[in-house]
Order: structure tokens, then sequence, then C-alpha cells
């Protein structure tokens, strides 16, 4: 044999006594979503999604702040204007400092704001030596908006659909990282398969031609079937070099993915117990509307576009605000004197907004808004449909990939043996190279197809676990619809 032989079968050698590290498509996909780099990043996504609803529901809250200014000491020359109408500018040196406690509710039904706060200021006139102290002990007020936009209401309808999308996204992101590991693991297996391949036909053509030097230096055959017999084993020696490039090609691809580095080598093994259980149409239609956050965002989408009219309605036309606040304050020279005999304060307030002339701003407003509106109904729709046709669609798959494997692995078997009968009777002579190498071909192809057809039905299988985020293998929910608001991360 000549050295690239030697060379091909001494890599043979040393791969197949490396202790390379077993993985079943089970335990891949296991640790790609416990472990892996999209794992953490669907975790962050979800955990993003968690505070931002944390937010959304911390409007609802009271809030208490405590805000002043401390010191505000001035020392300047400030204009004043005579009794002739001329300006003197008079030295001021002076300080008004503040400081206020309150606490606010927002009202989510109306959008109103309901206060309750304390306060107290300090006045000095450094030039005259005049100090003054004012204190509001406590002070009630309401902001009311009159035929504006709420915005609360609406968070209150469409926030918790966002983190319901959420929540159930972060289940099909862990199934998404199946469906990624499913195909990556069978490139790689598919390409040590091709190395098995490919490793095989170089010996089998190695002896081949080897006889054929021997049968052609007797004359028995012509020198372009031992041409084409030379030919045949520069193939097989190609094939082998491909195949090893593209397990480490593949191989680099499936650790960089899964975040592997404590091992040199790993064995895939071929997932070939297909499991039985069948998945009904109406069945996979009806866990996909009630789990996948498509659905969920079907609702949201439509709500928003709703909301969206509500605004340019209540900023296009009339806009009223009421504010009313009533409390008790006083002054004086000292601090005790302003809580001594406080006087009652009321204020009541209604401004409003009318628009006259707008130049059909405000029609043009609306209109946009509306014809957004039934946009997004109409695209929704028709997303609904598209969603219904793909899980039928995958659903059928999954059953005709089922058949699929079953045919494969059977012609597998049956090329496998075609091919050993032809290669025995080829050495005996009773065929022609032509046959024996048609023979190769065939068992070749029908080895790949059958690592091709489990490919496709895991890959489809995982897909419709997707699509509906339910396991009709064991006949659980992926998702299951749980209280998080006191979750921590």
């Amino acid at each position: 044999m000549n050295k690239l032989i030697a060379l091909a079968l001494l890599f043979l050698f040393s791969y197949s006594q490396l202790e390379a590290q077993e993985f079943t498509l089970d335990q891949i996909v296991e640790y790609a979503k416990s472990r892996s780099i999209s794992f953490k990043q669907a975790q962050t996504r979800r955990k993003n999604g968690y505070w931002q609803f944390r937010v959304y529901k911390s409007n609802y809250n009271p809030q208490l702040t405590l805000n002043g200014i401390l010191p505000n000491y001035q020392r300047q020359f400030n204009p004043v204007t005579q009794p002739d109408g001329t300006i003197v500018f008079r030295p001021v040196e002076q300080s008004l400092s503040n400081v206020n406690l309150g606490i606010s509710q927002s009202v989510g039904l109306t959008g109103a704001e309901v206060y309750l706060g304390s306060g107290l200021e300090r006045y000095d006139d450094y030039s005259s030596d005049l100090g003054q102290w004012r204190s509001d002990i406590f002070q009630l007020g309401l902001v009311q908006p009159i035929f504006s936009f709420n915005e609360l209401k609406w968070d209150r309808r469409i926030e918790p659909l966002r983190y319901e999308e959420v929540k159930r996204g972060y289940v099909e992101d862990l199934e998404d990282i199946s469906l990624q590991a499913t195909r990556i693991f069978f490139d790689l297996l598919l390409a040590q398969k091709s190395l098995e391949i490919a490793s095989l036909n170089l010996s089998n053509s190695d002896t081949i031609y080897q006889i054929g030097q021997g049968r052609y230096n007797l004359g028995t055959i012509a020198e372009n079937q031992l041409l084409q017999l030379e030919l045949t084993k520069l193939n097989a020696e190609q094939a082998v070099s491909q195949a090893e490039l593209d397990i480490e090609t593949n191989l680099l691809r499936l650790k960089s993915f899964l975040g592997i580095t404590q091992y040199d080598d790993i064995e895939l093994v071929i997932p070939e117990i297909i499991p039985d259980f069948d998945v009904q149409v109406g069945r996979a239609l009806e866990e996909a509307n009630k789990n996948r956050s498509e659905v969920i965002a079907f609702r949201r989408r439509q709500l928003e576009a709703r909301q969206e009219l509500a605004r340019a309605r209540g900023e296009t036309g009339l806009n009223m605000d009421l504010t009313a606040s009533f409390g008790v304050t006083n002054s004086g020279v000292e601090l005790q004197d302003t809580y001594a005999d406080p006087r009652n304060q009321l204020a009541v307030q209604l401004g409003f907004q009318i628009p006259i002339l707008d130049w059909g701003r405000t029609k043009s407003r609306l209109e946009t808004a509306r014809a957004f509106q039934e946009l997004t109904n109409y695209t929704v729709e028709q997303e609904k449909m598209n969603f219904e046709q793909e899980v039928f669609t995958l659903v059928k798959q999954l059953e005709m990939l089922r058949n699929k494997v079953r045919i494969s692995r059977k012609a597998d078997e049956v090329a496998q043996n075609r091919f050993d009968i032809s290669k025995n009777r080829y050495l005996i002579g009773k065929i022609s190279i032509t046959d024996l190498n048609i023979a190769l071909q065939e068992k070749d192809q029908a080895k790949r197809e059958y690592v091709q057809s489990l490919r496709d039905f895991w890959t489809t299988y995982y897909q419709v676990r997707r699509i509906t985020l339910y396991d009709f293998e064991n006949d659980l929910p992926l998702y299951v619809p749980q209280e998080e608001d006191g979750q921590e991360f």
C-alpha cells in the first residue's frame, strides 16, 4: 500500500482508539438546553421581560418621593423697576430652600393621580437680616384628565399579554435550541458516517486494485479496467480526506454551540429508535392555539392598534384637566410659628384645549390610526391562516417521515447486502467493475439517505413540539401557566 493509504489506516486506527465521549441525541439536546450560550441568551430575554413587567406593575403602586433644594443661595444684582419706570440694579443676597415629602397614587380606571404631601420652606434675606419659615402641613390633591388618552387603562390590557408572550417565548426558545442542536448533531453524525463509508471503500478499493493488478499482469483484464480500478481507489482517498475535514469542521461547530471544552473527541450514537406516538391535526391545532406565544401576540397586536386609535382620538380632540387641592399652611419667623393656628388653602382649576383650525391634522391622525388598525386586523387574520397551515403541514410531514425512516432503513440493509454479494461475485470474475461500482454507489447513497431520513424526522419532531408547545410523545404540555411576580432571578 502506498503512503496515503497507510496514513489513512493509521488515522482510522487512532480514531477508533481515542477515548471519545459518546453522546446520544437526547444528551446533546439536554446539554444545549441547560448549558449553551443560546440557553443563557434565552434566560436573559426572559429575565428582561420579567423586570419590564415589574416596571409596569409598579405604575399602579403608591410612589413615595422626597425632593427639595438645599441650599439655594444667591448673591447678585437684580433689576428693580422704579416708580418713574427706570430700572435700578440693587444688590441682593438671599437664599430660598425647600424640602417636600409626598406620596402619589395613579388611578388606572380614570387616569387620575391622587397625591398627599407635606413641605417646608425657608427664606433668608441677608441684606436686611430677614428670615421666615413657611410650611405646608399637608396638602391633598387630585389631577384628573378629562377626554384625554388613558395610558394606564391600555397598559393594563396590553402589558400582561406582553409578559405572557415572554414566558411562552422562553419555552419556544428552548425548543428552538433543541432544533438547532439536532441539526448540528446530524451534521457531525453524517460526517462521521461519511468517514466510515469512505474508509471502508478505500480499504475495499485498495484490495480490489491489488487483485486487478494481478489479473492485468496475467492478461485477464484490459488496461482500461485497471485504470478504472485505480480511479475508484483515488476517489476513495479523496472522499476520506474530505470526510476528515468535514468532521473537524462540524465537531468544532458542535463544541462551540454547546460550549464544550473538556472533550477532545465526540462520538455520536445514531438515534435509530423512533418514538411511537400519534398526532392528530385537530389536536395539534388545539394545543397550538392554546399554548403558542404567537396566538397571544395576535391579541396584543390588535389591542395595540386599538390603543393607537384611542390615542389619536384622545390627543386631537377636546382636552380638559381638572386640578384640585386642599391643605393647611402657615408661615412665621420661627419654625414653631408655622404650626400654630394653620390656615386652610384650597385651589381648583379646570383647563381645556379645543382645536379650532388645524388644517386637517386631526382627521389625518384619526384616519391613519384607523387604517393601521384595519391593516393589523387583516395581517393577523392572514398570519393565523399561515399558522394553522404550518401546523397542518408539519403534522403530516412527521407521519410521512416516520414511514420514510422505516423504508430507508430497509433500503440501507438491502443495498449493503447487494454490495457484499456484488463484491464477492466480482472477486470470482462473475460481474464487471461497472456493476460493482454501481452497487458501491447505491450502498453509499442508501446509507446517507437513511441518516438524512433520521435527520428529517427528528428536526420535524422538534418543530412540531415548538409550534404546539406540547410533548405528544409523553402527552404533556411544555408550557404550564404560573404566577411569577415574586420570582427571584
